[in-house]
Order: structure tokens, then C-alpha cells, then sequence
């Protein structure tokens, strides 16, 4: 498990919370006594690898758990602060990391639950909770007698006769205190408090605004006609949708969280893209209770005081100091490299587009119209089948989703590494569409429990992610249980096809999964993908290669019905259109990077008002280049979860995790590719080390070599390459990621 002070920080700033029932007192009072003797969040779980007993975790479980933890870990805590003897690494270090075990417990089941089976009483658990949680961590991180004892470790830490990892825990808590405000002054860290409970609070009530404009936000189309161009799975998904709301006979589009929908490529009805596409951007900013500006611009506020109290002069610069880019203008050397190639390409890949739209409506004898943003995707489709006569759509029959998991990526996962995965249904999950795998490690011993969440419902956060249930330790002794959750529609009937996009974030997101499940260190701290939030995306982005290997795709890309494998012509066209549409997909990514970028340099009175987010919107993307009116931001402001969470100021991560991720995948083709031996020594040399090491020497341990910016600009097609000077700098450290 994750020490739980890294573990109530994540807390703090992901913002989420629960509330309790109303009832009479004295059956309160008696049915508070029968939960607390029978919640199974008190004790370690009996199942394997203390796999938790979803089976029996109810939601009044959790308000007297949260209690309880943080009751326990206070305790622990004093009596670690109060210790009359000098400090030791093993009367302070340890401790700590031992500590608080029933509220690191409970506050993984119940955040990973709120993710993934979110209900009024989960909301209302974290709305109690976030600012609770906040206060907990705050006086831990502000205890002066702790950190007084950690302060001293620290300045003989290399007299301790300690190992490097030993030390370098030690390092890590003299650090996430001292940022955390430990050297304050009292009436500074009073201020502190009141403005991390008030972070927590406004978090909470962002994410909680966002699923809930999500499903506020869907498009009730009103005849079949209307649909043209879905499949009919997708129409019958959409009938049920609506029937689901009680609106029989009609359709439903449901959105995701990004800015671009899927339907979008499909649609042939322009009216009914606009609709879609309009109902998307709007969300978060149209005057209901769901409205995210006015705590967009709080939350900006709080967090550049913050800053500033902690000696910043921006929130950015205070986030990444503790990354491996280690300051804004590092970030901006990369981002701006990269802005202008992408749009260019973008606007390039507009002018086809456009052609392709002044063709069709020639041969109707009807005007042509501008290309607009919700046409994008549409005719994007069309002018990819044009120039390699190939349509997507060819792609998903061979594509079934068991397929993909199951002779895809963990055949990807055998060849590389040696693991082996057996099905199991007899272990409890928290929805019936879970599925369950042992993971066992080359020598035939248990390495782990994988779950798979791979449907979208309404009570499901957007995106795709990995968690950890537990976390593997040497100080325990425990073995990882981690879990993937996407959010592909499940079909009416029949089998579930991908599209490529699902394909590549499957095996994308058990890049995370073995990032934890290998992991092999000895204090909790460092476990599995605690690294930088700019170096935990490089792992998983690596593991995206497998999915069009030809060996790995040959052994998963079989028609569902008739178990013949693609046609080679088709195998092709899949790697020949890689680099197809990649100037809007970096140019969408990186207006978003950039935008955040922007959100968290601005401080006093440049901090934008509620009434002034999207104006400032505007005019930060049009500041950066990013002034091409077809292709908006991955994510606008008022629904971008990001950066309400732990990707506050971090979001150029991924593309800064990709700069790292195309040096390593061009070492390991040139090295033979999907064997054993790199499987190995990527295994042993960064995915067992967790955060245990620099992130960046983890790097140069495995390719012996620095990044270089340039195979990713030519991964992307984004033209010429750029100056040697454009190596990604490192030796920076990170907090622990998050989610």
C-alpha cells in the first residue's frame, strides 16, 4: 500500500467525498454499533493478496472507517513525534512508513469505488470527507515535532549507514514536508490549513459537476433516421440509453469527457454533429448548478496564494520543481518546439478536409460550407479512406474485445516478460462486468491480481485509468492488486468490438498495470507507479507498441465470427496510417497542455474572474498559436478534470512522457524487439524500482542513453527535426502520482 501520507495528500487534492443518513438517534446510534462490528474495512482482508471483500464493503462501511484510520494514524503519529529518543531511521522512518493502515485501506477502496460505482452516498461521503482528509494531512505534515525528527535524519542521512533506498526515503519526507509548509510559521501554516480544506472542498465539487454535466449534457435525438452512419449495435445502445431515462422510442448520445465524441466520425446528419459537438464544449459554463467557472477561479486564486506562501512565484513553478522538468520554462522549451509543427500539420490535414467537403458538395450540386469543428472527425474518415482506401470501421469485427486482452496484450506480456494470466470468477467485484486474472511471474509463482473494468455507465468517472487496491512492499511483505478501467459502450448483444483508438488504450493502460505489478521495493513510499506525474505516463506509452506488432497483432486480430486472421493488406494499412490525422491529435493534446500551462502562470490580479475563464481561454490558445478555429483543446477549462486533480500545472506530462517513451521504443526495436532479454532488462532496470531511484537515471539505466525529442517528431509526422539541444532535461523529483 502507499504510505498513507502520500495517500491523504492525493486525498487533498483530488477533492473527493461522502455524507451520512438521517435517521433517528437511537437507531443511528444502534445501527452505527451493528456496521462498526462487522465492517470489514477495520481488518486486513482474508482473500488472496487481501484482494478486497467488495462483497461485503457497503457504503456505511465507510464514514466509520475514515473515522477510525485517521483516529488510529493520529495516534501513531504522536506517538512517533512525542518519542523521547533521539531520532532513528528506525524509530521515526519506519514507523511512519507502517502507519495508518486502516485509513491508506479504506481510502483506496473507497476513492477507486467513487471512480468507478459512484452514487448519492459516495457523493456525499466525499463531500464530508475531502476538507476532513485535508485537516488530517495538514496535521501530520505540520506536526513540528515530526518534522523536526525527520529534519535531523535528514542532515545525517549519509552518516546513517544506510542503503540508498533508505536514504533516499529518507530524503523524500524531509522534502514532501517541506513543501507541504512544514517550515512555516504558525500563523502562515493556520492560513495554509484553510486554504487546503478549501481546495479540497472546491475539487470535490468540480468532479462532482463534471460527471454530473456529462450525463445532463446528452443528446436525445429524436428518429432512427437521424443516426445514419452508426452501426446498429450503436443505435440500439442509443435506444436503451434513452429508454433508460424514460424516453422510449427516442435515441440517446451520451458524451464523454473530452471535447471530440466518437459519434462524431460516424454521423452523417451535420445538424446532429453541431448538436453533439455544441453540447460537449458547453459544459461546465452554461449558468446551471453544474456551472464550473466560479471554482475554476477560485481554486486559481487559493492555489497561487499557496504558492506564494511556500516561496513560488506561480503555482506552475511550484508543481514542477518537485518533476523531472523542474521548471516552467523547461516545460516551454518543449511545448513550443513542438506547437507550431503541430498546427501546421493540422491545418494541412484541414485543407484536405475541406477539398473533401468542396468535392462531395460539387457532385450533390449543392454549396460547399467552412470546415468546422464537429466535421473534423467525419470527413477525416473519408479522406482516409480516399488516400488508402481503408476505412476504420473495417478494423473493429476483428477487434473483439476478450481477443484483444486476452491474445493481445497479455500474449504481448508473455513473449516480453514471461507472465502467464489465469481467468477466476470465484473472488467478489464491485460489478458484475469486472473481470478477474492471477497474474503469475515467469517462474510460476503468484506476481499479482489484475482486474478489468472495460464498460462506460453513468456512475463512472470518463477516461481510461489504473489503480491500485494494494500495493507491493518488502516492509509488508504484500503483492499487488491492480485494476484497469476504460470506458467502452457494451453493446445491446453480441460481442464487444473496438475501434483501434480502444485497442491501444487497453494495452496502454496494462503499461501502468505491470508498472505496479513488478514492482520490487522495500518501503511502501516507492511502490509501483509512484514517480513523477511526468515520467508515469512513459511506461504505459511504451506498452502501446505491442498493439500493432506483427506478431502480437496476428495472434489477437481475428474476425469474431469466422476466426480468420486480418488480411495482411488490412495488417498494413494499419501501420502505413499511423501518422494519419497526428496534426490534430498533438495540436488538441498540446492546446491543452499549453492552456494548463497558462491557468497555473497567472497569479494576483491576472488570476481571471468567473466571468473572464473563457475569455482568458481565448486568448491564451490564440497567445500559444493555437488559433486554428477547427480544432479546439482536448479539454476546455470548466471540464477539465486534469487539472482539478493531480495534473494541476502536469498535463504536458503525456507528451513529455512520449518524448521518453519513443527514444526507449526505438532502443528496443533496434535491439531486437518482443524479446525475453529486453522484456528483462526493462523489467529489472525501471519497472521493479518504482520511485526508489531518479526517474531519470531509472531511464538512462535501460537506454544508456538521453532522450531525444526527435523520434517523436517523427513518430507524429511532424516534419523536420530539431536542434541537438532539444534532449529532455532530468534529475528533478516528484511527489507520488496519484490516479
Amino acid at each position: 500500500m502507499k504510505h498513507p501520507l502520500a495517500l491523504a495528500l492525493a486525498i487533498a487534492l483530488s477533492g473527493t467525498l461522502v455524507v451520512g443518513c438521517s435517521a433517528d438517534a437511537q437507531d443511528d446510534a444502534a445501527q452505527t454499533q451493528n456496521v462498526n462490528e462487522a465492517n470489514p474495512l477495520f481488518a486486513e482482508s482474508t482473500l488472496p493478496l487481501h484482494y478486497p471483500h467488495f462483497d461485503k464493503i457497503q457504503d456505511s462501511h465507510f464514514g466509520p472507517a475514515f473515522d477510525r484510520g485517521m483516529e488510529e494514524h493520529l495516534a501513531e503519529i504522536e506517538a512517533i513525534a512525542s518519542n523521547d529518543e533521539p531520532a532513528t531511521f528506525e524509530n521515526t522512518i519506519l514507523p511512519l512508513e507502517k502507519s495508518g493502515e486502516i485509513l491508506s485501506r479504506t481510502s483506496r477502496v473507497f476513492f477507486n469505488l467513487a471512480g468507478v460505482e459512484n452514487n448519492d452516498e459516495k457523493k456525499a461521503i466525499q463531500a464530508e470527507y475531502a476538507p476532513k482528509l485535508s485537516a488530517h494531512r495538514d496535521a501530520i505534515s505540520l506536526n513540528p515535532d515530526l518534522f523536526a525528527r525527520i529534519k535531523s535524519l535528514y542532515e545525517q542521512r549519509n552518516d546513517l549507514g544506510l542503503d540508498a533506498e533508505a536514504v533516499r526515503l529518507i530524503e523524500r519526507y524531509h522534502t514532501d514536508f517541506v513543501r507541504a509548509g512544514a517550515e512555516l510559521d504558525e500563523t502562515q501554516k493556520a492560513r495554509l490549513k484553510e486554504i487546503n480544506g478549501e481546495l479540497a472542498k472546491l475539487g470535490t465539487q468540480f468532479s462532482q459537476n463534471v460527471l454530473a454535466e456529462v450525463n445532463d449534457s446528452a443528446v436525445l435525438v429524436d428518429t432512427r433516421e437521424e443516426l445514419a452512419g452508426l452501426t446498429d449495435e450503436q443505435i440500439e445502445a442509443a435506444a436503451k440509453a434513452a429508454a433508460d431515462r424514460g424516453e422510449d422510442g427516442k435515441f440517446l448520445i451520451t458524451l464523454l469527457n473530452t471535447t471530440g465524441q466518437p459519434p462524431l466520425a460516424q454521423l452523417e446528419n451535420r445538424d446532429l454533429r453541431e448538436r453533439i459537438y455544441k453540447a460537449s464544449i458547453t459544459r461546465g459554463a452554461r449558468g446551471n448548478e453544474y456551472d464550473n467557472r466560479e471554482i475554476v477561479s477560485n481554486v486559481l486564486k487559493l492555489r497561487d496564494e499557496k504558492a506564494r506562501m511556500l516561496g513560488y512565484d506561480t503555482y506552475a513553478a511550484y508543481v514542477l520543481a518537485d518533476e523531472t522538468a523542474g521548471t516552467p520554462e523547461a516545460v516551454s522549451a518543449m511545448l513550443d518546439q513542438l506547437a507550431p509543427a503541430a498546427v501546421a500539420n493540422a491545418r494541412r490535414e484541414g485543407e484536405a478536409l475541406q477539398a473533401m467537403i468542396d468535392r462531395e458538395q460539387a457532385a450533390k450540386g449543392e454549396p460547399s460550407f467552412e470546415l468546422q469543428p464537429w466535421d473534423w472527425a467525419y470527413y477525416t474518415e473519408k479522406v482516409r479512406a480516399d488516400q488508402y482506401n481503408f476505412d476504420e470501421g473495417q478494423l473493429r469485427p476483428y477487434f473483439e474485445m476478450t481477443s484483444v486482452l486476452e491474445d493481445g496484450v497479455f500474449y504481448a506480456m508473455n513473449k516480453f516478460y514471461g507472465l502467464d494470466f489465469k481467468r477466476r470468477t470465484d473472488l467478489p467485484v464491485y460489478n458484475p462486468d469486472v473481470m478477474v486474472y492471477d497474474v503469475f511471474d515467469a517462474d510460476g509463482e503468484q506476481l499479482a491480481i489484475f482486474l478489468f473494468d472495460p464498460y462506460a455507465r453513468p456512475s463512472k468517472r470518463g477516461g481510461a485509468w489504473m489503480n491500485s487496491y494494494v500495493s507491493q512492499s518488502g516492509l509488508t511483505g504484500d503483492l499487488p492488486v491492480v485494476a484497469n478501467h476504460l470506458n467502452i459502450t457494451k453493446p445491446t448483444s453480441g460481442p464487444t468490438l473496438l475501434t483501434w483508438d480502444e485497442v491501444t488504450t487497453t494495452f496502454h493502460e496494462f503499461g501502468h498495470a505491470v508498472h505496479g505489478m513488478f514492482s520490487d521495493v522495500e518501503y511502501p513510499y516507492f511502490s509501483g507507479t509512484s514517480v513523477p506525474r511526468d515520467f508515469v505516463e512513459f511506461p504505459s506509452q511504451v506498452h502501446e507498441m505491442w498493439a500493432d506488432w506483427p506478431e502480437v497483432l496476428a495472434n489477437y486480430a481475428k474476425h469474431h465470427e469466422t476466426g480468420e486472421p486480418m488480411p495482411q493488406e488490412l495488417l498494413d494499412k494499419v501501420i502505413e496510417t499511423s501518422k494519419f490525422n497526428q496534426g490534430f491529435a498533438t495540436t488538441e493534446y498540446l492546446a491543452a497542455a499549453m492552456l494548463d500551462q497558462r491557468l497555473h502562470r497567472v497569479n494576483g490580479e491576472e488570476i481571471p474572474s468567473a466571468d473572464e475563464i473563457l475569455d482568458f481561454e481565448a486568448a491564451a490558445l490564440k497567445a500559444d498559436g493555437f488559433d486554428y478555429h477547427a480544432v479546439l483543446p482536448r479539454y476546455r477549462t470548466t471540464y477539465f478534470s486534469h487539472i482539478m486533480g493531480g495534473y494541476a500545472a502536469g498535463y504536458y506530462a503525456y507528451i513529455w512522457s512520449e518524448v521518453l517513451d519513443a527514444t526507449t521504443v526505438e532502443w528496443i526495436k533496434e535491439n531486437g524487439g518482443l524479446t525475453r532479454a529486453n522484456g528483462d532488462r526493462f523489467r529489472q532496470t525501471l519497472l521493479s524500482q518504482g520511485g526508489s531511484k531518479d526517474a531519470m537515471e531509472l531511464f538512462r539505466d535501460f537506454t544508456g542513453q538521453e532522450p531525444d525529442i526527435n523520434a517523436l517528431l517523427v513518430r507524429r509526422g511532424l516534419d523536420a527535426p530539431v536542434s541537438d539541444d532539444s534532449a529532455v532535461p532530468g534529475g528533478q523529483e516528484a511527489t507520488p502520482p496519484q490516479g
